[in-house]
This record gives C-alpha cells, sequence and structure tokens, in this order.
C-alpha cells in the first residue's frame, strides 16, 4: 500500500481544518485517471473516502485510495514539498515506466514489456514538449 511522509501527514492535516473537515470525517482521497502527458494522471481530492477504499493513516491524517487505482499506487510515497519552485503532495511512484516533467502523470510499467516511450528521452522534461 501507499507510504504516506510525516510532512504530508502534518500538511494533510491543516488543509483539512481549512476545508472545514475534521480527520474524522475526512481526508485526502487519491485515484488515478487516463490523461496527462505521459498516459496515466494522478488525481487528489480533499474529503470523505468511498466505502470501497483502502485507508491509510498517517499521524491522525487518513488517505484513501481507490479500488481501482490500488495497482498504480502500490508501494508509492506521497510527500508535501514545499521549495521556491514548488509547493504541493508528491507521488514517487516506483510502478512507472516514465514520469512527466510535472510530476502529475505517469506511464505504468508493464511487467515484459519496454515501456511505451522513446528510450532517448528521459523523465523530468518539461511537459508539452
Amino acid at each position: 500500500m501507499i507510504q504516506v511522509t510525516d510532512s504530508a501527514a502534518t500538511h494533510l492535516l491543516s488543509l483539512l481544518q481549512e476545508k472545514g473537515f475534521s480527520p474524522e470525517e475526512g481526508g485526502l482521497r487519491l485515484f488515478v485517471e487516463k490523461g496527462g502527458c505521459a498516459g496515466m494522471q494522478y488525481a487528489m481530492k480533499v474529503g470523505p473516502g468511498e466505502p470501497d477504499d483502502a485507508v491509510v493513516e498517517k499521524n491522525g491524517a487518513r488517505v484513501f485510495v481507490d479500488q481501482e487505482s490500488r495497482e498504480y499506487l502500490d508501494h508509492c510515497q506521497l510527500d508535501y514539498i514545499d521549495s521556491l519552485n514548488d509547493s504541493g503532495f508528491k507521488i514517487e511512484n516506483p510502478n512507472a515506466a516514465r514520469s512527466c516533467g510535472c510530476g502529475t502523470s505517469f506511464e505504468p510499467s508493464k511487467e515484459g514489456a519496454a515501456p511505451e516511450y522513446d528510450p532517448a528521452t528521459t523523465d523530468g522534461e518539461v511537459c508539452g514538449n
């Protein structure tokens, strides 16, 4: 299942308070959908979970993962980054064959298959190029 860093948990608790949710009634719902620069994109929503969601709790903060997204998010790490260039929740995904430069989309790796992208390109390129 997904790992949640202390930083992500702290910022999630603050976000819940800001949005008017208690930690008992809300959390961060993570899911994966088709789209983005690399084929699949991460989506996040603050609020209550759904009945079939897996729940990961860290320091009182809850993260919900929908059933269809579990295979894509297994062994991922949710972190919160606060830097000069970028701030927000970030997902480190060991299941990705590659990720787009903005870090919001990825191509899932397929066991025994070559990535569906030009191997001459590298991760971290600017999206849209």
